[in-house]
């Protein structure tokens, strides 16, 4: 363990940037990876809309939803089908690509073809799962636990860090408030800063998401992505991870806290004004 390696402050995913005081990137996709054909259209209309608002996108999607709600609900493609979509996203669109990962085994394999690995909220604690993920020297996305308080992800990122990889994120996306309620405490964005050192990122959809809401599935409130990234941006993070999807009332995960795709890129580019008053950049 490397005890004294730092975060880095400013993170690359091929050309896109994430640092806490850079212009403001961008982890947009659908929350699950339904098909090939599904996934290279919704990347190709993200790739287009970021070109035309020249900001930083990377392409999201999950292989396995392996903390879903019930067992009844729908999982994703699987990891032997989704590595070749991943490998093409990122050849013939040349955008990055996230996704996540839940076991040591999967770091490994999921590495060759993608630019950044998630580790989900309930396993940022997982030492094991994080040095596996921090030994492939790709970057680590790790989310914030519903459970902990913001300070405590320093302990986290020095998991990232001490097994020396320097290329970490850390994102926050809501806390546990009662059953099936999240809160986001906007205090928490710069606590994660400047107590982890790494890029921050808030996650607008899983902050509304409702867990457990409607028994044997999540709910959410889509209405309050907006009004909460908003927030977000005002006091400054280096990125936003927004779910997207062309029709999320029928997305077989995440659909309720889902935005819709039509309405991505309003979104984001008010999400770019708000960056600019908070930083005082421009474009």
């Amino acid at each position: 363990m490397n005890a004294k390696l730092s975060a880095a402050p400013v993170v690359s995913a091929g050309s896109v940037k994430f640092g806490n005081a850079l212009p403001l990137a961008v982890i947009a996709g659908p929350c699950q990876l339904e098909s090939r054909a599904h996934a290279l259209e919704t990347a190709s209309a993200l790739k287009e809309i970021a070109a035309r608002l020249k900001i930083g996108l990377v392409y999201k999607t999950s292989f396995d939803k392996a903390n879903r709600t019930s067992a009844s609900g729908a999982r994703g493609l699987g990891l032997d089908k989704a590595l070749p979509i991943f490998a093409e996203i990122r050849s013939t669109l040349g955008m990055p690509v996230l996704t996540d990962v839940h076991e040591i085994e999967q770091c490994a394999q999921v590495a060759d073809v993608v630019d950044i690995l998630q580790i989900p909220a309930f396993l940022c604690r997982q030492t094991d799962l994080l040095l596996a993920a921090a030994a492939t020297g790709k970057i680590v996305n790790v989310k914030k636990g519903q459970f902990l308080a913001p300070w405590d992800m320093a302990n986290v990122v020095g998991k990232v860090t001490g097994g020396g990889n320097p290329n970490v994120l850390v994102t926050e996306r809501g806390a546990s408030f009662g059953y099936n309620t999240l809160v986001s405490d906007m205090r928490a964005l710069p606590i994660l800063a400047r107590t982890t050192g790494a890029p921050v990122i808030f996650d607008a959809t899983h902050s509304v998401q409702q867990p457990g809401g409607k028994g044997t599935s999540s709910g959410g409130e889509r209405e309050f992505v907006p009004v909460l990234a908003r927030a977000a941006v005002a006091v400054g993070v280096a990125g936003v991870f927004i779910e997207t999807h062309p029709d999320p009332d029928n997305a077989p995960s995440d659909g309720p806290n889902m935005v819709p795709l039509k309405d991505f890129e309003a979104l984001v580019k008010n999400l770019m004004a708000f960056d600019v008053l908070a930083k005082g950049e421009t474009r």
